[in-house]
């Protein structure tokens, strides 16, 4: 028998010191735990903690590059829980279309390249989210204060001005260093409603004159940049992602979460905003961090799934024929479509951050530096990506900023090829690693949910199966599990009633059996 791993061991030690798991703070050990087992820090520095202590206040800079852009009607845009608010946008409707700006914040004005939080974060690389608790990239007191965008606080941010005309097409871009103000935190659940007219508007945008005219433009905006995406070949997928909802020591709910037009508008802005940075760097010659997804290396595997539908896809991989099948199954079968998403998603591979060298004409060193990568985001359609719209909970787009900065200043790169490059393969690592935390807590958060509800029936629907079991997900709660005694006549994507048998917390086991 082979040894066991680090993860089965850290997670085995979890189980024997919690052997009656029914608590938030019992999900709490569990992530420390799978954070330890997967090389993540669960917990800070203490030379970390000792440089916080030095810091003051809200970074201030007030030199000739700066612009002051407070008197705009921005507003954040996130979840209703959101501390740590990373972007705030406004929107004005121009002759051709709209003029559309994105602030982003600027955190490097506090956490400068080589500090002790520096290294901290660039130990993670992400922040990881758990129902239970939140393990930030930085400490709370920048990420959700000092650096954070809160409503009604000066701050610095890096903002990026977009024309885009009447078709959702960028003509031109502009960044810069700015200080702004946010007028309005608002919520994605209650502003689709008000935009959808079946709520009234929030009452933060209430108190605010002209904001409702802004937001107009602003979905409007995001409306045409997202249909002419959409007809580019951006992919639209509606992935499973439940959200456990902890009130004190319980875990009260799992509710889906819905992918709304506010959730809309700031998907569309943010990938406008990191096409915009990669060709700002480009356009400078600058090294770049791009977030790539090749073109699907299991594009035949792709092609055999559309073939279960009657469906043809070309034979080389084309983004515009796959998001119109796509399509065409989200209307025939939505209730189904999440789980073809995800069969998708997995097919074509995850993201992945590489280098991009863009300076024309030097000379390379090919012990130094590595190859200009041009591999663009398939998913999206677009050829330059670089994430740059969340640095307070990724660190890549950390590592952009300072990129831009030094780009602004006409400053030399802070980081060299090899040390760009270096970090890359950590990022990579390091999300992967973060993904794996994250998907593990769910599945205990859903079985601690339902541990007092053996013998409740269920509908559901078969989403896997293989030479290892069959896999259910349940309609209401949505939760997923493993399907005990399933005969073989049951199929992917087949409705049944099933009843639960047992759940098992520390591992994120939920079994069920079908109803007779």
């Amino acid at each position: 028998m082979s040894e066991p791993s680090r993860t089965e061991a850290v997670q085995a030690d979890a189980t024997a010191s919690h052997p009656g798991i029914s608590r938030r703070s019992d999900l709490v050990q569990l992530a420390v735990a799978a954070l330890t087992a997967h090389g993540l820090a669960p917990v800070f520095s203490a030379a970390a903690l000792t440089e916080l202590a030095s810091i003051a206040g809200p970074a201030q800079d007030s030199g000739p590059d700066i612009k002051d852009m407070r008197a705009l009607l921005w507003c954040s845009i996130d979840d209703d829980d959101s501390e740590d608010l990373d972007q705030l946008s406004v929107c004005e409707e121009a002759a051709q279309g709209w003029r559309l700006l994105v602030a982003i914040a600027d955190v490097d004005a506090l956490v400068h390249k080589g500090s002790a939080i520096d290294l901290h974060a660039q130990v993670n690389t992400t922040s990881v989210y758990t129902a239970a608790r939140v393990f930030p990239m930085l400490p709370e007191q920048l990420s959700t204060d000092l650096t954070s965008l809160n409503a009604h606080q000066d701050r610095l941010a890096i903002v990026t001005e977009m024309q885009v005309d009447a078709d959702g097409q960028v003509g031109s871009s502009k960044t810069c260093r700015a200080l702004v103000r946010n007028h309005a935190k608002l919520a994605y659940d209650s502003l689709a409603a008000w935009l959808d007219g079946t709520r009234e508007m929030p009452a933060a945008a209430r108190d605010v004159p002209g904001m409702d005219a802004q937001l107009r433009a602003q979905d409007a905006a995001a409306q045409a940049l997202r249909t002419r995406r959409t007809a580019q070949g951006a992919l639209q997928f509606e992935t499973f992602e439940p959200r456990a909802e902890v009130e004190g020591e319980q875990v009260v709910a799992i509710r889906q979460r819905e992918h709304n037009r506010a959730r809309q508008l700031i998907e569309e802005f943010m990938v406008a905003t990191n096409i915009c940075t990669a060709q700002y760097l480009e356009r400078h010659g600058g090294l770049a961090m791009r977030r790539v997804v090749r073109s699907p290396e299991r594009w035949s595997r792709v092609v055999e799934v559309a073939k279960k539908y009657d469906e043809t896809l070309p034979a080389e991989p084309d983004a515009k024929a796959l998001e119109a099948f796509l399509e065409r199954r989200r209307a025939a079968d939505p209730l189904r479509f999440p789980d073809l998403s995800l069969t998708i998603v997995q097919l074509m591979g995850a993201g992945e951050y590489v280098i991009e060298d863009a300076q024309p004409g030097a000379p390379v060193d090919h012990s130094k530096t590595v190859a200009v990568e041009d591999y663009g985001h398939f998913g999206l359609a677009i050829r330059d990506y670089a994430h740059s719209t969340a640095p307070n909970r990724r660190y890549p787009d950390l590592i952009s900023h300072r990129l831009v900065k030094a780009a602004l200043a006409g400053q030399p790169s802070p980081y060299s090829v090899a040390e760009l490059q270096a970090l890359a393969e950590h990022c990579n690592r390091q999300e992967s690693a973060a993904r794996k935390v994250e998907r593990s807590l769910r599945k205990s958060e859903a079985a601690l949910f339902l541990q007092d509800k053996v013998g409740t029936e269920f509908d559901a629907i078969v989403t896997g199966k293989n030479n290892r079991g069959t896999w259910i997900r349940t309609l209401e709660p949505p939760v997923e599990g493993k399907l005990e005694g399933a005969g073989p006549q049951l199929d992917v994507g087949e409705k049944l009633r099933v009843r639960l048998l047992s759940t098992d917390v520390a591992q994120g086991f939920i079994d069920f059996a079908p109803v007779p």
